[in-house]
Order: structure tokens, then C-alpha cells, then sequence
């Protein structure tokens, strides 16, 4: 192995150096308990020669007699011992000054300790387990107060993140994602994708921070309305080359469908209801059309990294990954390569540093027919897949007497599968050179420049076979393509100044500039749209910028006393010139309570911390460009207005708002960071309220005051308060047995203070144009808008039969009102790891309490005649034995019946671990299994209780995985 090694450094011109005139090998360990401490730094004093200890604290070096060397690592007292013979045993003693560790908090860093806004850090060894194809998956359910739930169970889907409550109407109540010092564009911002976060491959991220408060997230002004991810990749470190590969395999189990007749029960109801036509369309297949699209799936990862250092003064580390998973829905498909690349190159005895990332990735994805999934829970369960008479494919269809398909019908289930693709490829690049020059003539000072870029390239296409079952008669298969190009850059320029000014006083400050462009390139065909040969192409770029100058001061006295100030000026090109800078200033102030003399010494407490902030920041994340503006859109190419025999393309106004503000939100943020017991038990405790002013969005205007009957405007104002509380418990820690506890658990209460009209929100099946939330005045967001149902001396929903609110003896939307919301009052997460000697289990659980869902699958689908209208057999949604209800009507659809609670208990993750430790000299192996999705247990009756913005329709279901997986180290 240490040949390998040999060989691998003279790879990247690492010169071996001259051999001293012995070795010296021994062990590094804990003064506290005896555990060997991996990764320590053993460094010849005066000089950048040295290694570092293995996995189990040991390490072996050339040194002569008489030569000091230095052990350092964080956390503990660096230690200084003579060589005096071929073996030399050092333990280490615990720092208490610096046992926090540094946290990322924009523009800089600071211990943990010192923090003093509501932040929150996970590092690699806390994050989650098992399949995990993007980085929100990595700390689900560890952050108190962070709601992350997946858009479906697609591979590779998208994940809603709300921090502290929806923090809008309209635009984005996503955070802001900052990926070693570039902030990412707002939302998606990449076609073809289906997560913005992708292009990271989770393998190379060293630490996620969540800032919460305004304090905290102050410096990123108006982009961090909505809270701040901060993700720190890994970086270079050591002297000698390490090697690290990981692979796994996972099975993927769809594990329930949406509950509808099966076909005996089917045939039973229509020989109850229907007449001899209906009777005689009966077939006589025994078809589960959920079983034909979904199936198990397969999938497979692996990583592989190095990192150590280049001639002693260029730490480097770089790593390549692939992944391919396929999904339950058939078709589906994600595969992802990965490579990236960190070097921090040091100079002039490291008063220059620089620091290089790159990162890239190429994924492509077979994004399956969704449309499959709402069909399958139609189609008739008594017809067979295949008709040899059917003129699309051989594929079963409802036909019409001219030899089409029933355009009231529903598309065969495996056709939708099997004649339709839909691919897309992406490129995307990340990188950034940073530069910090320590100014010689004044030390005191760090400048920094950072240059950064993002950009994207995405092709996708979709192609529909002429086998398809169609309603056109001249159908013969389309096709349509997109290009995407999106380009981020970014420029900072700030300088840090850091003084101690005696044994009490000490100061950080930072003052910059910050320069970010947004640029989008689109470019769409589409064949449906052709005429006359003509290719119909539509060509979309736009642009926008923001431009900052930002300050913070950092004081602290004493290590008692911490101020914070912060003040960010932004510009947006998204507003208008008059209204286009927003000014967001915020303050903190901290208490260490136990550096206090009559803390002094304490056995019980180590921690204790008081925290108190208020910040203002503004938002127009998801704000669509020039919307101040007028905006003209190209007719379609078959609405051309005609001038003698010629037809002309017309161009329309699109509406606009010159007078868009900011939205504007304001936070009081009060905590307490706390350690006991040697800080075996340790946590955290905030109370916050933000107000949210000039809230954008959709509202109806008066006739021919506008291009549109309905612009973006500022109305209103919102309010979020809560109360989050995070514990962290070592129950039992000794040599060979260690157990650790997570728990936190948050309470948010959300609600519209000002809205001067009501906001009809939530569009679902069934009728045309009906929505079931509202946003309005003394209530939730997105609250449902619902009648209330009356029930028989049974408890069954009367059909109909709705109470008359207001009493004028009519039943009308005056007698609606609303009730419950799809977001949780109260969320949960708690999770466990246990270690004994080789032996590793990891448990990852979840809770929401208070979440309620709209069930459009039983409204939509459980009707009686729903079964036989139309001239075609349509399935049922088994709810129709709860309520017989016969006809779909207005009233029956938005009843409350269909509004049901959807709290949960989720045990996401169990991991299995076994590491055999020196198996090969230097080499550690892990093996281990995982399951994810294991338990769900909630009163919900439909597919899944976690559903984003509570309306469960057509849910692509979340599978139940099991994962087999090695970890190597060498």
C-alpha cells in the first residue's frame, strides 16, 4: 500500500524528499477516555514536513533523535513531544476555548460559540443515510424548525424546504442556497432538471448550514427572506495522499396505490347501476393498471475521492461519481456523473491564499409519462392491455364511431408509458476562485476577492409515437425540444479587518461590494404548432441583476458580551428605478452566561448563551423579470389576424405594475444555546416572530385599467411566530459503547394580518376552474375553502347536503369558509446512533402534527356516474363505498368531508453498519444496509400524508428502498 502511495504522489510531482535516519511510529489518543484520534496533524516543528495518524490514531514517520514534533487537531491543546527512540505515544487533552466548531456564516466564519444569530450546523458525520441523490435529503428531519419533503418519488426529485413557515404568497419561500461563497439562482433556473441541486454529488459536501433569523441571514440582503443553506464542499487537507471510495446498490419497492375498485368489485357496481350498453362494454380482464406502470426499480452509485497535498504547500483534494437510478414509474430514469476538484495554495508565508473549486456534472434524465398515473386510477380494470382490433398499437382504446379515441376517455395507462419519451441532458459547471491577501504593511487586514460562475446548458425533447391513442383523426405523432442556457456570475470584493485589542477586546469587521447577473437563454420547437413547413420556434432571454454593498461588525468583549451589526443595500433590476434599492439592516447581541465568575468552574454547566436579534430583509425571489414593464408576447401561429389573403403573427401587451416593491420582512429572534454535563447534553432553544409587509401578489383589477384582469401587486401583510427546541444527548459513551440522541421539535404558527381581497388559490380536478384554498384576512395561507358537510345518524356525508352559513336559505360560496391548512402546526424530527467496537446503527425519524390534505383523488373519482358517462366504463375511487354519493357537483367536491388530517410519524431511515479496521495495512472497510421509507403511520386515507401545498392528486408515490453499500478508506 505505501508503494501505491509512493507512486500516486511522484503522479502529481510530489517530491518524496530525503529519508531521516529512522522511523518513529506510535499512537494518538484521547487524555480523557484512551481513544486513538484519526486525522491528528504530526508535524516536524519549525518546518511543513509530517503526516498524519490513520482511522485508528496511528502514525509512522522518518525523524532523528532529538527532533520535536507537533500534534494538533480541532478540539484539543496542541501537544509538543522529543523523538527519543523508534516509538513515541502522545495523548491529547480537550480545548474547552475551542471545542465549537466554526461555522460558515457568509463572508466569513466564526466558532460556533460566538454565533449570535439562530444557526444551525450539520456536518458529515451527522447527515442522513441511505439513498441519497440530493443534498436537502442529507439533513431532513436534523434542523428544528426546517420542513424538507421530496415532490414525489421520481428519482432524483425536487425538495420543498420551508424554513420557519411560508414567507410569501407568490414568490419563493425556498432559501437561499450558497455553495462554497456562489449564491445559486432563484428556484429551478435549469431545464431539464428536476432538483436545482443535483449538480452536487452529496459525497462531496463537508457541512450544511441553516441560518434562520435575520441576524443571521442579514448579509445576503434581499435574497435571504426566506432563510440561508450554506454548503461547504470538502476540502484538501494532510500531507500524505488518502483515498476514499464508496458504493452502493438499491432496490426500489413501490409499496401502496391509490385505493380504486378491482375489476370483480367493478363488474358487481355496473351490473348494479348500469344499463345493457354499459353492461355489454364490460371486458373480461382482471387488470390492475397501477400493477403495469409501476414496478420494482434498481439503482446504483459510486464515488470516488483523494485528497493530501502538493509539495507540501497545495492541500488538493478531487473526486469523480456516478449514479443511476431507476424509478418505480416505468420509464423513469436519472443518472448523474460528477467530478470536482479543490485546491488552497498558500503563499508568502500564508499571507496569500488562494482557493480554486471547480465543479461539474453531466446528468440526463427519462422523465416518465406522469399522465400514466392519474389514468391508471381511471381505467376501466376489466379491459385487457392489448386489443389486436385497435388502430393505436395494438393498445386498448375507447373508440368513437369515426375510429378515434373518446375524447372524454381516458389514454390507455401503458401506452402513456410506453410510446411516449421524454429525455433531457444537462451540463452544468460551478466554480470559483477566491483570493485572501493578509496585507504585509498592515496584517489586520484581510482583502478578499471572490469571482464565481454557474452555468448551465440543458437539451431536452419529447417525442409521442404515432401509435398513441389520439381524438385527432390526422394524428401522426409529435415532437418538441428545448434549449436552456443559464448563466450565473458573480463578483465580491470585501475586506475583513480583525484586531484584539487587549485580553478583552476584540473586533471583526467586514465592508464589500457584491455584483450578480442572471442570465437565461431559451429556445423552443414544437411540431403540434407547425404550419406550412414553417418550424414555430419561440426564442425567450432575459436578464437581470443585483447590486449590493454590504457590512458587518462583530464585537466581543470578554468572551461575555457579542454584538452583531449588519447592513446589506440592494438593487434589483427586477424593480423599478424608483423602488429598485432596498436598505435591510440588522442587530444581535449575545450573552456567554457561563463565562461568568459565579459560572466559573461549573461541573453541570458548560454552556449557557442568550440570544436576542432583529432584522429586516427584503424579497423578490421568484419575481418574474421587467414585470415594471411593458411586455409583448407573439400571438400563437393559429391565432394570425388575417390582411387580404394573408395571415399575420400579432404581438399583444403583457400586463405590467410599475409600482412592485419589496416585499419586506421583519424578525425579533430571542434564544438560548445550552451544554451540561461535560456537554453530554446540549441544545438549543429560540422563540421568533416575523412580519412580513408588502406581500406580492396575484390580484383582480378593474376592466381597461390593465393589459390583463389580474397583475402582481403588493397587498398585504403576514405574520409567523414560533418556537423551536433542539437537544442533542450522549446517553452512554465508553471505549467499545456509544449512544447519542437528536431531538427537535418546532411550533409555528402562520397567519395573513392584511389582505384587503381575498386570493383564490388552489386549483383541483373536478368541474372547471374550481379551487379549494383561499388566502384571506385573520387566517393561514393556502387555507382551505370548504362547506361544511352534514352527516346521517350513521356518519355518513348526506350528498348534497352542506350547512347554510349565512341562513338565506340558498347554498352559495358566502357559505363556504375556511378550514385547516396543508402546513404543520407542530414538526418533529428525532434520530439515534448507536456504535459498538465495529458495529453501527443509525435511525432517522420524523413527525408532523397538525398538516392537512385536500383528497382530490377520492373527490374527483368516487361518483357514481362517473362510471358509466360518456359512453365508456370509468373506474372508481373506493371512497364511493363511504358516501354513494351519484353525481360530481360543486357542492360535493368542496365539501370539508375531503379535507382530513394528515399528521404523521415516518421512520425515514435504518442503517446497519460493520467496519473492518485494518483489514489491509491502513485500509478500513464498511459494509452496511439501509432502508428508507420504512414506517408511515398517520389516519390519512389516501396515498401518502406529506404532500407539498395539500393537494393530493395524481402523487407520483414515494417507494420503499433497501440499500447495499461499502464504504473504503486507504
Amino acid at each position: 500500500m505505501k508503494l501505491i502511495q509512493k507512486f500516486t504522489l511522484l503522479a502529481f510531482l510530489v517530491p518524496l524528499g530525503a529519508f531521516a535516519q529512522q522511523s518513529v511510529s506510535g499512537t494518538v489518543t484521547e487524555a480523557a477516555t484512551g481513544t486513538p484520534i484519526p486525522g491528528v496533524n504530526v508535524l516536524i516543528k519549525g518546518s511543513t514536513k509530517g503526516t498524519t495518524t490513520d482511522f485508528d490514531g496511528n502514525f509512522q514517520m522518518e525523524a532523528e533523535d532529538g527532533t520535536i514534533l507537533q500534534f494538533s487537531y480541532i478540539g484539543f491543546t496542541t501537544s509538543e513531544a522529543t523523538v527519543s527512540g523508534s516509538t513515541l505515544n502522545v495523548s491529547l487533552t480537550e480545548d474547552t476555548q475551542q471545542l465549537e466548531e466554526v461555522v460558515v456564516i457568509g463572508y466569513g466564519a466564526v466558532r460556533k460559540k460566538d454565533v449570535t444569530g439562530a444557526v444551525d450546523l450539520v456536518s458529515s458525520k451527522d447527515f442522513n443515510q441511505g439513498p441519497v441523490l440530493s443534498p436537502q435529503q442529507l439533513i431532513q428531519g436534523k434542523v428544528a424548525g426546517v420542513s424538507i419533503s421530496s415532490g414525489g418519488g421520481a428519482p432524483g426529485e425536487g425538495q420543498n424546504i420551508v424554513i420557519r413557515g411560508q414567507g410569501s404568497l407568490s414568490l419563493s419561500s425556498s432559501p437561499l442556497y450558497v455553495v462554497d461563497g456562489i449564491p445559486l439562482a432563484d428556484g429551478d433556473g435549469v431545464g431539464g432538471s428536476r432538483n436545482p441541486l443535483n449538480f452536487i454529488n452529496p459525497n462531496d459536501i463537508e457541512s450544511m448550514t441553516v441560518l434562520k433569523d435575520a441576524s443571521a441571514t442579514a448579509i445576503y440582503g434581499s435574497r435571504a427572506a426566506n432563510g440561508v443553506i450554506m454548503i461547504t464542499t470538502k476540502k484538501g487537507k494532510g500531507n500524505e495522499f488518502k483515498f476514499s471510495y464508496s458504493g452502493s446498490t438499491t432496490l426500489y419497492d413501490p409499496t401502496s396505490y391509490v385505493a380504486v375498485m378491482k375489476a370483480n368489485q367493478f363488474r358487481t357496481l355496473i351490473n348494479d347501476i348500469g344499463d345493457e350498453n354499459a353492461i355489454n362494454r364490460l371486458g373480461n380482464s382482471n387488470t390492475n393498471w397501477q400493477d403495469e406502470i409501476y414496478g420494482q426499480a434498481f439503482g446504483f452509485d459510486h464515488n470516488f475521492s483523494t485528497t493530501g497535498n502538493i509539495a507540501g504547500f497545495m492541500p488538493i483534494r478531487a473526486s469523480v461519481g456516478y449514479t443511476n437510478q431507476d424509478g418505480v414509474l416505468k420509464g423513469d430514469n436519472f443518472s448523474r456523473t460528477t467530478g470536482s476538484v479543490n485546491l488552497r495554495p498558500s503563499f508568502l508565508d500564508d499571507h496569500l491564499k488562494i482557493e480554486l473549486n471547480g465543479r461539474g456534472s453531466y446528468t440526463e434524465n427519462a422523465f416518465a409519462n406522469r399522465d400514466a398515473i392519474g389514468a391508471s386510477v381511471d381505467f376501466d380494470p376489466t379491459q385487457a392491455i392489448y386489443d389486436p382490433n385497435s388502430p393505436f398499437g395494438g393498445y386498448f382504446t375507447w373508440l368513437n364511431t369515426d375510429g378515434v379515441q373518446n375524447n372524454l376517455a381516458p389514454t390507455n395507462p401503458v401506452a402513456l408509458v410506453n410510446l411516449k419519451d421524454d429525455t433531457a441532458e444537462v451540463r452544468r459547471f460551478i466554480g470559483n476562485a477566491k483570493v485572501d491577501y493578509k496585507l504585509h504593511f498592515f496584517p489586520d487586514i484581510t482583502a478578499t476577492i471572490n469571482v464565481g460562475i454557474d452555468k448551465s446548458n440543458s437539451h431536452g425533447r419529447t417525442i409521442v409515437s404515432d401509435q398513441m391513442p389520439s381524438s385527432q383523426s390526422d394524428w401522426n405523432g409529435s415532437f418538441s425540444n428545448y434549449r436552456n442556457i443559464a448563466t450565473n456570475k458573480l463578483f465580491d470584493a470585501y475586506a475583513t479587518y480583525v484586531k484584539d485589542f487587549n485580553d478583552k477586546n476584540s473586533l471583526n469587521a467586514v465592508v464589500g461590494y457584491s455584483y450578480q447577473s442572471f442570465e437565461e437563454d431559451d429556445n423552443n420547437y414544437d411540431s403540434e404548432k407547425e404550419e406550412d413547413g414553417i418550424p414555430p420556434t419561440t426564442i425567450n432571454k432575459n436578464k437581470s441583476v443585483l447590486l449590493s454593498y454590504f457590512g458587518r461588525l462583530n464585537y466581543n468583549f470578554d468572551s461575555r458580551y457579542l454584538f452583531t451589526a449588519t447592513l446589506r443595500a440592494d438593487a434589483s433590476s427586477k424593480l423599478n428605478p424608483n423602488d429598485r434599492w432596498g436598505y435591510f439592516p440588522s442587530f444581535a447581541f449575545a450573552w456567554n452566561i457561563n463565562n461568568e465568575q459565579f459560572l466559573e468552574g461549573s461541573e453541570v454547566i458548560n454552556e449557557l448563551k442568550l440570544r436576542i436579534g432583529y432584522g429586516e430583509i427584503g424579497n423578490v425571489s421568484g419575481l418574474s423579470d421587467y414585470l415594471y414593464l411593458t411586455r409583448y408576447t407573439q400571438s400563437q401561429s393559429n391565432a394570425n389576424y388575417q390582411f387580404g389573403n394573408s395571415f399575420y403573427q400579432t404581438f399583444r401587451p403583457e400586463a405590467y405594475n410599475e409600482n412592485l416593491r419589496w416585499e419586506v420582512g421583519n424578525t425579533l429572534n430571542a434564544g438560548i444555546d445550552y451544554g451540561i454535563l461535560n456537554r453530554r447534553i446540549s441544545g438549543s432553544v429560540n422563540a421568533y416572530i416575523k412580519k412580513t409587509e408588502n406581500l406580492i401578489s396575484n390580484v383582480t383589477v378593474d376592466p381597461f385599467t390593465n393589459f390583463s384582469n389580474s397583475i402582481q401587486k403588493n397587498i398585504g401583510d403576514m405574520v409567523n411566530k414560533g418556537i423551536e427546541f433542539e437537544l442533542n444527548a450522549i446517553p452512554v459513551q465508553t471505549d467499545n459503547f456509544n449512544w447519542s440522541i437528536g431531538y427537535n421539535i418546532s411550533f409555528n404558527d402562520n397567519e395573513l394580518t392584511n389582505l384587503p381581497d381575498q386570493v383564490e388559490v388552489g386549483e383541483i380536478n373536478g368541474g372547471t376552474g374550481n379551487r379549494i384554498q383561499l388566502h384571506k384576512e385573520g387566517y393561514a395561507p393556502y387555507s382551505f375553502w370548504v362547506y361544511k358537510q352534514v352527516y346521517d345518524e350513521n356518519g355518513r356525508p348526506i350528498e348534497g347536503a352542506v350547512v347554510d352559513r349565512n341562513g338565506d336559505n340558498q347554498i352559495n360560496n358566502d357559505d363556504r369558509y375556511l378550514y385547516k391548512n396543508p402546513y404543520a402546526d407542530v414538526i418533529m424530527g428525532l434520530n439515534t446512533n448507536l456504535n459498538y467496537k465495529n458495529w453501527d446503527l443509525a435511525v432517522v425519524t420524523r413527525a408532523n402534527l397538525g398538516n392537512y390534505v385536500y383528497n382530490n383523488m377520492a373527490s374527483s373519482k368516487s361518483y357514481e356516474r362517473r362510471a358509466t358517462e360518456n359512453s365508456i366504463l370509468t373506474n372508481l375511487h373506493t371512497d364511493y363505498y363511504n358516501t354513494g354519493f351519484k353525481a360530481l357537483t360543486e357542492v360535493n367536491l368542496e365539501s370539508d368531508y375531503y379535507v382530513q388530517n394528515a399528521s404523521f410519524f415516518k421512520i425515514d431511515n435504518i442503517t446497519l453498519g460493520y467496519t473492518l479496521r485494518d483489514f489491509i495495512e491502513n485500509t478500513n472497510l464498511r459494509f452496511y444496509g439501509s432502508a428508507q421509507n420504512v414506517l408511515i403511520v398517520t389516519d390519512y386515507n389516501g396515498l401518502d400524508p406529506e404532500i407539498n401545498g395539500g393537494i393530493d392528486n395524481n402523487f407520483y408515490p414515494r417507494p420503499r428502498s433497501f440499500v447495499f453499500g461499502v464504504n473504503l478508506n486507504f
